[in-house]
């Protein structure tokens, strides 16, 4: 008979972790230490809960780059006490933070899955509840003794994503999240069905766990739209210590080609800041030299983010600008996949 997989419940913040005082109708903080009490199904699932809490909750808006390392911290020191993770965070951004974790965290061979819900986990309608229970049940989930998921993912309305590969699309709907560029790996119907041939398996097995704690967060998102003036753009690269950019043009990657916003672009680039193409759109890849519109950006040395999400764009950036590498060894790396973030090879 085999070990029931333990299972560790980090909870950040979030909607799915409060709960209403029927007396004043206020939300508070759930107390996940008596989980079981109060939610008895999870008694039926074969596996082994523990939970931690963030000693304060907090907001999903309050999410940041110290935070992402508390997070790394508490999986990193309970890594070889637990089969699977399942971390509870606000939804607003969770595909921010569990994008980062998934680079922060290399040889991943465990399963760690982000999920929370919409509605808090006491309201009637809840869709915290099925969240919750299948995300462990994903966690839990082995064949030959081995996880069925060894990467970082995201749960939420019955499927489970590359946590860096989503993007939030509803603020009211229970399918919250989308993965445009790539399918789901997993489905929960009757049965809960894996697509084993698209998830990521560490390439070295017999590794250890590496934890990268650092990220620079000196990086900002540039939003272009028809007839953004020259002092915007300017003033965002002028930004003292600015390191990054995630430049969301249009279409496939394209953008004004005045001599003037190029020119801007350039002595930023010049200046040594690492500026990455990706569109605003919500599916579809950019492709840098495809029109004229993004000639010029490829010969400047912008960097194509493919088909990245903004949200793993930043993470990503904020990781690798870390590691002090030349403007070759950025642009290579940031161009491949790192972590099932982007797609290797398109065929046109």
């Amino acid at each position: 008979m085999t070990n029931k997989p333990n299972i560790l419940l980090l909870y950040t913040g979030g909607t799915i972790g409060m709960i209403k005082d029927y007396k004043t109708n206020a939300l508070k903080a759930f107390d996940f230490s008596q989980i079981i009490d109060k939610i008895p199904e999870l008694q039926q699932l074969n596996c082994n809960i523990k939970s931690i809490s963030f000693d304060e909750p907090i907001d999903s808006s309050n999410m940041n780059a110290k935070y992402y390392s508390d997070i790394v911290n508490i999986i990193e020191n309970n890594y070889k006490k637990f089969d699977g993770f399942v971390v509870l965070t606000g939804s607003d951004t969770m595909s921010y933070t569990s994008s980062a974790i998934s680079f922060m965290l290399e040889n991943l061979q465990k399963p760690i899955i982000f999920t929370g819900s919409q509605l808090p986990i006491g309201d009637l309608r809840t869709d915290a509840k099925e969240n919750l229970i299948t995300s462990i049940e994903v966690a839990s989930a082995k064949k030959n003794g081995v996880s069925v998921i060894t990467e970082v993912c995201l749960y939420f309305e019955y499927k489970l994503y590359r946590a860096n590969r989503t993007t939030k699309i509803s603020s009211e709907q229970f399918e919250a999240f989308t993965s445009m560029n790539f399918p789901p790996l997993a489905e929960s119907g009757v049965h809960l069905k894996f697509d084993d041939h698209l998830i990521e398996k560490s390439k070295n097995k017999d590794n250890k766990l590496i934890v990268r704690k650092k990220l620079v967060d000196e990086v900002v998102i540039l939003k272009l739209f028809p007839g953004i003036s020259r002092q915007v753009v300017e003033s965002i690269l002028n930004i003292p210590g600015l390191k990054g950019v995630v430049l969301e043009t249009y279409g496939a990657g394209n953008a004004p080609n005045s001599g003037v916003f190029i020119s801007l672009l350039k002595n930023a680039i010049d200046k040594g800041i690492k500026i990455i193409n990706v569109t605003q759109c919500k599916s579809g890849n950019v492709i840098m030299g495809h029109y004229d519109t993004s000639l010029m950006l490829r010969d400047i040395g912008v960097i194509n983010g493919r088909d990245i999400t903004t949200e793993s764009a930043i993470a990503k950036l904020m990781y690798l600008l870390d590691k002090k590498l030349s403007i070759n060894d950025f642009k290579k790396y940031f161009e491949k996949s790192l972590r099932g973030e982007l797609t290797d090879k398109y065929h046109f």
